[in-house]
């Protein structure tokens, strides 16, 4: 099931608290401490907010190249958008944050309808980025590639026949961990911008 789709399922009968900018959407769920999930939908894009005790957990963004989770999904939030927030039960949320944790959430309490104009999503520097896992000069096939920031995973994917693996993200400097099938962990370092697209990685 597609995310968008597991999001759609879990809000369709949940209880709505009203509609906020994203401002007043995390003042409203600290001062009311509330467990519960906030959307916004645009022109091709989903925003989600998760909220547990009234702190904002978890973030997922959605549009047609893909998908961001946690802080590198709140980067996109311009500040104009209107969310709708709902009553979910914890347990929900907890499931839900496992994978798209917000670490710096100092990011959604300054957001404004000014602070990211339209262009400014280019600004962010966000791609598509292709990594090449390489034995030697041989292709890889198999191996679990995690990308993590400030110790945040942002992406997991296995290499396909061609040792190739590819994720959207923003631009900036990640560590790479390569899993090959004998549990075997080598860490690598790596910078994505438009100039470094699809990099390679040795075992």
């Amino acid at each position: 099931m597609k995310i968008s789709d597991m999001m759609a399922t879990l809000l369709k009968n949940s209880p709505e608290r009203g509609t906020f900018p994203v401002s007043e959407l995390v003042s409203y769920a600290r001062k009311n401490t509330i467990d519960g999930i906030a959307e916004s939908h645009g022109e091709e894009k989903d925003l989600y907010l998760a909220f547990i005790g009234g702190e904002p957990e978890g973030a997922i963004y959605i549009d047609p190249k893909g998908e961001l989770f946690g802080d590198n999904a709140v980067m996109l939030i311009r500040g104009g958008e209107q969310f709708t927030l709902h009553d979910v039960q914890k347990e929900f949320i907890d499931a839900v944050v496992m994978g798209c944790r917000i670490f710096k959430k100092s990011r959604l309490e300054t957001k404004t309808s000014v602070e990211l104009p339209e262009f400014g999503m280019k600004s962010t520097g966000i791609g598509n980025l292709t990594l090449i896992v390489l034995q030697g000069d041989v292709p890889e096939n198999g191996i679990r590639v995690s990308i993590r920031k400030n110790g945040q995973i942002v992406g997991s994917d296995v290499t396909t026949s061609d040792g190739s693996v590819g994720f959207r993200i923003m631009f900036g400097t990640y560590d790479c961990v390569l899993q090959d099938r004998n549990q075997m962990i080598t860490t690598r370092r790596i910078t994505f911008d438009a100039a470094h697209p699809r990099i390679t990685l040795g075992l």
